[in-house]
């Protein structure tokens, strides 16, 4: 695709343009479409049932919580459980440029933008609302992005008919020239027909390092903020951090992220030994990666052995406990957990999944958008050895890089929640429900670090970030403006 700037107008949105076609042709599960509909009280009242140590308002107060920076997310998460029978979500990580409104049956016959119109009128636009003391920029709307022209495309249709005007869509890709984009005095410009426009507000679609591109204090209003990614969002490091922190504020109330035993900070050289600690096997991840990339799942020595023949720029990594089968998932402190997969096929074969959770920050608080689910390549199998490729069955990633700033997607993997795959899932409600806290959760944990680290005067915190994060690559990585 010949990727371009150009203007989206009003009235431009088709359907069959911003939707996979199997999803814009298939029927809701009624299970999820209720579960997108439960009331605030509902999914309290029900959690509490099920979780008695949980304070109920507590619980209120954080499915209302109101993000300052990290307006728009998606989670990641497994459903795994023991061999005793406790099941739990457990978050992977939560992006900051989430993909899958292209994934998601209308919940409305009569709306076609779906979860698209959601986003933009419940969230885009109240970020635009005037601030009190703030001298406000006038000019265009805009769309930047760097991959998933389905979806992007989508929203600037959206935007375009919410403010009733015309969205700038401009293509923003890492490495590239990109001379069709400058910052002046913290405000954005776009040249285009020989022009330069100034952007009042931008949606910002960038997953490749997009701190690059991006500055962290800017007067043009950007959804989601770079600072977002700094703090977790795109940054499995500080994400681990800012969970960690939270799970301390929240513990008293009963409620917790669950995540898989997290060691942080790790250097090339002791990877190693972490993985040894863990029982030989292990997931790797270069923390500043997305869409699949960076992540590394260890369970021979033969992958750890081409892990560590890798050349890897960055010099800090995490290593966290690996859910697998029973019979070959790392034991940490939390115990063993283990993928529950797919309902078995015919053949009897069991898939590992893995469920995308997207939220964004509303007046009434944090709201789902939508939901979708990914397989992996081959099945679980019960036992491994020494030739065993580890990736094929437990990556679930849809993304494929085709070259440098293209990408495809792996749709024969892609579940949606419709009536024929979400009955495979192996999914209730309260597994739903379940997953929504961990990501509201997951949401505030990154927006409180996003807080903490801007000062009372609205600098970023560099020490205190170097602190969190001291990784020589990344730091001189961020955006020259700062």
């Amino acid at each position: 695709m010949n990727y371009k700037t150009e203007f989206v107008q009003p009235k431009s949105f088709e359907a069959e343009n911003h939707f996979y076609p199997k999803a814009l042709n298939a029927t809701i599960h009624p299970m999820v479409n209720f579960f997108l509909n439960l009331s605030k009280d509902r999914i309290i009242n029900r959690y509490c049932h099920l979780n008695p140590m949980v304070n109920k308002e507590k619980l209120a107060e954080v499915l209302d919580y109101k993000c300052k920076y990290f307006l728009w997310g998606g989670a990641d998460l497994i459903n795994s459980t023991k061999a005793g029978g406790d099941r739990q979500m457990v978050i992977i990580e939560n992006n900051s440029c989430p993909s899958g409104h292209k994934s998601m049956p209308l919940q409305d016959d009569h709306q076609e933008s779906g979860s698209y119109l959601h986003l933009i009128e419940r969230t885009f636009r109240r970020m635009l609302r005037p601030r009190q003391g703030v001298t406000e920029i006038a000019g265009k709307l805009g769309m930047v992005y760097d991959k998933n022209f389905m979806e992007v495309s989508g929203y600037a249709a959206v935007m375009a008919d919410v403010f009733e005007e015309e969205v700038l869509m401009v293509p923003y890709f890492n490495g590239e020239d990109n001379a069709h984009v400058k910052f002046e005095n913290g405000i954005m410009y776009v040249y285009h027909e020989n022009e330069w426009h100034t952007m009042r507000a931008v949606f910002r679609y960038l997953t490749q390092k997009p701190w690059t591109r991006l500055p962290l204090v800017s007067k043009t209003r950007i959804m989601n903020p770079i600072i977002a990614c700094l703090a977790g969002g795109r940054n499995k490091m500080v994400a681990a951090k800012a969970y960690d922190i939270y799970n301390t504020e929240i513990k008293e109330f009963g409620l917790k992220i669950s995540t898989p035993e997290t060691i942080w900070d790790v250097s090339k050289d002791e990877i190693p030994l972490w993985v040894q600690k863990l029982g030989g096997q292990a997931v790797i991840k270069i923390p500043y990666s997305n869409a699949g990339q960076g992540v590394y799942t260890i369970i021979n020595q033969d992958e750890l052995d081409t892990f560590m023949e890798l050349d890897i720029n960055y010099k800090k990594f995490i290593v966290q406990s690996l859910i697998g089968n029973y019979n070959w998932s790392s034991t940490s402190s939390e115990g063993k957990y283990y993928h529950v997969g797919t309902i078995p096929t015919p053949k009897g074969d069991t898939f590992v999944t893995d469920l995308r959770l997207m939220v964004s920050s509303t007046e009434n608080g944090i709201k789902p958008l939508c939901v979708y689910a990914r397989r992996a390549a081959r099945p679980l199998a019960d036992e491994i050895d020494s030739g065993s490729d580890s990736w094929s069955m437990l990556g679930t990633n849809l993304s494929i890089k085709e070259a440098e700033n293209q990408w495809g997607s792996d749709t024969n993997r892609l579940m949606l929640m419709d009536r024929r795959d979400f009955n495979k899932l192996g999914l209730g409600l309260d597994d739903m429900i379940e997953a929504y806290i961990q990501t509201v959760l997951s949401t505030i944990a990154i927006d409180k670090m996003c807080i903490n680290l801007y000062n009372s005067k609205g600098k970023f915190r560099q020490r205190l970030f170097k602190s969190l994060n001291n990784d020589k690559t990344l730091l001189d990585e961020i955006m020259k403006y700062d």
